[in-house]
């Protein structure tokens, strides 16, 4: 199945000029420090959020700078109930004032039956996570992750700032240089309430019928997509390609 992506476009070498700019000047600063240089220096911003396991530090983050940024939330129709519940939870404690929760229109007819992730794991991700979230963002110059280099080796040299290849957007990467520590650390000196599956052995939280336990010593991240070579849902990619040219500092 296509993921139905338009033709890429040129960089624009201004918006790559600004991109490293903004590197370079935020090298040594705070997530926060990030984070309010990019409400001012990309228009429209949205946040992205999963409300997985570790979303809830950059929500509160961003919270503290400005209540009105978008959060986007993609709802597949396949999240653990967990995450729909604690979603709603931390959407009102954190007074979250302009929240947006997207789903897919073609799954009905693209995947009635909800089987499509046995076969085509790829197909599902991009029905259920990449198109809406593509078509969501249109209105958005660009948008903030949660990503950490510590995450994978294809986020090990992900910058604060970068340039969304073929869109034109910028992704902010407020948490780039955060260690698995720093998030611990940031969500219990806030009380700030986890995800209930964390205590169930899920570093790493995606859709039920593709995310399990992880053990003790494996990769935060084994419990997605287990026994394959798939490690990211897509959202990151553009035409199946991770497109990254903020350079890494």
């Amino acid at each position: 199945m296509p993921l139905d992506l338009p033709a890429p476009q040129a960089i624009d070498p201004a918006l790559s000029t600004k991109v490293a700019q903004l590197n370079a000047r935020l090298h040594h600063h705070s997530a926060t420090d990030v984070l309010r240089v990019a409400v001012d220096a990309v228009p429209e911003l949205a946040l992205v959020s999963s409300f997985g396991a570790e979303s809830v530090a950059l929500l509160h983050l961003t919270a503290m700078v400005n209540r009105d940024v978008p959060v986007i939330f993609i709802d597949t129709e396949m999240l653990f109930a967990e995450t729909l519940v604690y979603q709603q939870e931390v959407a009102e404690r954190l007074g979250l004032r302009s929240l947006k929760i997207i789903r897919s229109a073609e799954v009905p007819v693209e995947d009635p039956d909800g089987r499509l992730h046995l076969t085509d794991t790829d197909a599902c991700c991009a029905l259920r996570k990449t198109r809406p979230l593509r078509r969501a963002l249109e209105a958005h110059g660009g948008w903030i992750t949660g990503r950490k280099r510590f995450q994978s080796g294809q986020r090990a040299a992900l910058p604060f700032f970068e340039v969304e290849g073929g869109t034109g957007r910028i992704k902010v990467n407020p948490l780039a240089y955060w260690q698995p520590g720093d998030v611990a650390d940031y969500i219990a000196e806030n009380r700030l309430p986890r995800h209930p599956l964390v205590a169930r052995g899920y570093p790493s939280i995606g859709c039920a019928p593709c995310t399990s336990p992880v053990s003790a010593g494996e990769d935060p991240r084994a419990g997605r997509w287990r026994d394959t070579e798939k490690d990211e849902c897509g959202i990151h990619f553009v035409n199946g390609k991770m497109v990254r040219t903020g350079a890494p500092i």
